[in-house]
């Protein structure tokens, strides 16, 4: 079985396994606890943050452990918003094409506390426009909250140009780096706050960080014992967090060799099916792109028939975000992109590990990807 649904999640590495186990049984403790154990604990997290402080381009004290992406998205827009409220900021601008981990918490602060919500614009390859953001940046904007590569389309965007902006104007950026992290460079981003998960690192599920720029007041979501310097109470995952830093720095040091060589086979993969799929069509930008994600849509094909086709034939992907698989609504991110209703059903993404593919697999991958659509459309 060839699994290509890394962007949804990917397997554990071997290195990180090893380094969290002795955190799982012999360093137990609670980092909170006053005694030789738990200050052994203590330790592990406090290294763990400055690794992936060091990795992100923010100081220790930045990072707050989370229970994964959406918390640490939701954390980033409710609390730097909550937090702006008091000062009378009651503007948030959001990418249309961000995941709901930032849209759907944007609609609450809508909803429940009054804030206007504005949606910038995307091209039909998803970019934003630095001058669409000029144009609605108000003395009131309390946070702008953009994706930096697409889940779905696999988009990059070009966040230094969006940070100019943002820094000139005194607003605080978050910047989702879910997708992005150990595939992209994080450190000269110039946002001020940055969201990662582990899953899509080779670390666990269910741990996450927020790096937020220790100037920008924090209204915490979670209160209680007041870890993580009060921005977010719960006894720490120690063993998470210690995976996490060790995924991060992994996939940091080996950035360089992994986006030329997974990007290089990527792309032999979508010409493969572009030359032998007469009816299909590459989402996202076509050079601006994570190296790793290769999205279609295959006119008057239903995008989960070809799934089940390509299962068949050994290949596990997916039509999109694995957060949205329930629902029987288009893709919210192709809909903004300009893409009709029932073509956006038709979607197919296929997103590769770290591990380049043969120099041969390519051409191959796509004749099955051929062969499926040819298969879902009956003929």
């Amino acid at each position: 079985m060839l699994y290509l649904d890394h962007a949804a999640t990917s397997p554990l590495r071997p290195e990180v396994r090893d380094a969290m186990l002795p955190y799982l049984s012999g360093v137990f403790g609670n980092p909170s606890s006053h005694h030789t154990i738990g200050e052994a604990a203590a330790e592990a997290l406090a290294d763990a943050r400055a690794r992936v402080a060091r990795v992100l381009g923010f100081r220790s004290g930045d990072v707050v452990f989370t229970g994964g992406g959406t918390e640490a998205n939701n954390l980033a827009v409710k609390g730097i918003v909550l937090a702006a409220l008091e000062r009378g900021r009651r503007h948030l601008v959001v990418s249309p094409i961000a995941h709901e981990s930032v849209l759907a918490p944007a609609d609450y602060l809508r909803r429940y506390h009054g804030v206007e919500v504005t949606r910038l614009p995307v091209d039909r390859a998803g970019r934003l426009d630095p001058d669409d953001l000029r144009a609605v940046l108000r003395d009131d904007t309390a946070l702008v909250a953009i994706d930096h590569a697409n889940n779905e389309i696999g988009t990059v965007q070009d966040v230094a140009a969006l940070a100019a902006l943002t820094t000139a104007s005194r607003v605080p950026l978050h910047v989702d780096a879910v997708q992005s992290a150990g595939w992209l460079p994080l450190r000269d981003l110039g946002a001020d706050a940055v969201a990662i998960a582990g899953h899509k690192l080779g670390a666990p599920k269910g741990v996450g960080a927020l790096a937020v720029r220790g100037r920008i007041p924090l209204e915490p979501l979670l209160h209680g014992g007041g870890q993580e310097r009060g921005r977010r109470s719960g006894t720490e995952n120690v063993a998470g967090a210690v995976a996490l830093a060790t995924a991060l720095e992994l996939a940091a040091a080996e950035q360089r060799s992994t986006h030329a060589e997974v990007g290089e086979s990527t792309e032999l993969f979508i010409e493969g099916v572009l030359a032998a799929v007469p009816q299909a069509a590459l989402t996202g930008h076509r050079h601006s792109r994570l190296p790793g994600c290769a999205s279609f849509i295959f006119a008057g094909v239903n995008g989960e028939t070809v799934l089940l086709e390509l299962e068949r034939r050994g290949v596990v992907s997916s039509s999109g975000s694995a957060c949205a698989t329930d629902s029987e609504e288009p893709s919210h991110v192709l809909l903004a992109c300009g893409i009709d209703p029932d073509l956006a059903q038709t979607a197919v993404r296929f997103t590769f590990g770290r591990e380049p593919m043969p120099a041969d697999a390519a051409g191959r991958l796509a004749a099955v990807v051929a062969d499926a659509v040819r298969a879902a459309a009956g003929t």
